[in-house]
């Protein structure tokens, strides 16, 4: 009896194993059927729409279709693919009047990820196009959906499905609609003073709130349809792209042309901004690191910013930087830290899971992104760590966007 037992043990255990190194430690996923209610290019926006969302409906989650290159928002995970047509008939109803149902795996580094379909559940018939949420301002109605019983840390009977298990972040698609009534042909070209290209968004403010208000963001170095934020056509554009200066350009979106710099070509409206490296004495926040819950463990789509950090650090080896980490709140609770697998980027089995202070999931963010930038040949002696907990927030503890207390900031020590 003994010996058996032994058998079986050995079996799982090589079968776990086998599983796990599959993908590089990750826990692979299934097909199932996700209820989708956006789409995004930019992944801040998918960012900002789920904690939107999540106010109302706990279970949104996102992650990224590399089919169509798009980051997905989504409420319910289910392998029955008709509860998915249901709820997302329900959602049509409710508000979310464009829901539908992908089939598939989201994830860029999950099996069959190749595979997937985008299908309307009132007609049953597959989207060939889907259409992208990141210039619409998206009203969010009050539904709610069924939990999908997600956990934070994955096991072989209860793995994780609503993480994204993406390795890198992919540059997201062109998508350029026809020109709608009152919209303009932009070109926000971003560039360094050698000229080259920097991947970046456009953030663009309406002018006219007491308040300099958000209304849409646009990718940088393509053409885009700009959509008036007002009727007077005050409005500010505004580059921040990690590692550079922040830079604003004020405009009249009715005669943008009337701004010093802003040029007419091919009908189109060109606003320049030549970006400047970050000075000793400047703080830049990481706007797109983001951390799985309780974890001092990146989300995949972190690794393009990160890996910025690390380009301005091989630019100029002169740089000296410390990183602060901050959280919503200093409540004591979980805390996750990565496993001896090394996976910065990752849920993984072998993650330690461990008790503390909010001060110390503070620190162990920003130590999991030094330890990043130190695997990558990065000299320890050139960055610093300052953990802060929840004792420097931008937001109260409970306002709508206090996740934005949760951040990593870099102060540029020496340059």
């Amino acid at each position: 009896m003994k010996k058996k037992l032994t058998l079986v043990l050995l079996i799982l255990t090589v079968a776990l194993n086998f599983k796990v190194s599959a993908s590089k430690g990750q826990l692979s996923r299934k097909a199932s059927n996700y209820v989708v209610i956006g789409a995004f290019s930019i992944p801040k926006n998918a960012i900002e729409f789920t904690n939107s969302v999540k106010q109302s409906n706990p279970t949104a989650e996102f992650s990224i279709n590399p089919l169509r290159n798009l980051f997905y928002v989504y409420v319910l995970t289910t392998a029955d693919v008709e509860a998915a047509f249901n709820e997302a008939k329900k959602l049509r109803l409710g508000g979310y009047s464009d829901a539908w149902v992908f089939s598939g795996v989201l994830g860029e580094d999950q099996e069959d990820s190749s595979k997937g379909t985008d299908t309307n559940p009132i007609t049953r018939i597959s989207i060939e196009k889907v259409e992208v949420s990141d210039n619409k301002t998206v009203e969010q109605p009050n539904v709610t959906t069924p939990e999908n019983g997600s956990t934070t840390l994955p096991t072989e009977s209860n793995p994780v499905t609503t993480k994204t298990e993406v390795t890198t972040t992919p540059v997201p698609v062109s998508v350029i609609e026809e020109v709608e009534a009152g919209s303009k042909k932009f070109l926000f070209k971003v560039f360094t003073n050698n000229q080259k290209e920097i991947q970046g968004d456009i953030d663009v403010m309406d002018l006219d709130k007491t308040k300099p208000k958000k209304v849409a963001s646009y990718r940088a170095n393509e053409p885009v349809n700009v959509k008036p934020a007002n009727k007077s056509g005050n409005v500010s554009f505004v580059c921040e792209v990690f590692g550079y200066r922040k830079i604003q350009t004020v405009a009249n979106f009715n005669q943008p042309e009337a701004t010093e710099g802003i040029t007419i070509e091919e009908n189109k409206a060109v606003v320049p901004f030549e970006l400047v490296r970050l000075k000793k004495g400047d703080f830049a926040v990481m706007y797109n690191v983001y951390f799985f819950k309780d974890a001092g463990i990146m989300r995949p789509e972190s690794k393009y910013e990160v890996n910025s950090l690390l380009d301005m650090l091989k630019e100029n080896p002169k740089y000296k930087i410390k990183i602060h980490g901050h959280t919503n709140g200093n409540s004591h609770g979980k805390v996750i830290s990565m496993g001896d697998s090394k996976n910065f980027f990752g849920i993984t089995v072998d993650v330690k899971e461990g008790f503390g202070s909010a001060k110390k999931l503070s620190e162990e963010r920003a130590l999991v992104i030094q330890n990043y930038l130190i695997s990558q040949g990065v000299d320890p002696s050139r960055m610093q760590v300052k953990a802060w907990g929840g004792k420097k927030p931008v937001y109260e503890e409970d306002h709508a966007l206090a996740s934005a207390n949760v951040r990593v900031e870099i102060e540029i020590l020496e340059d």
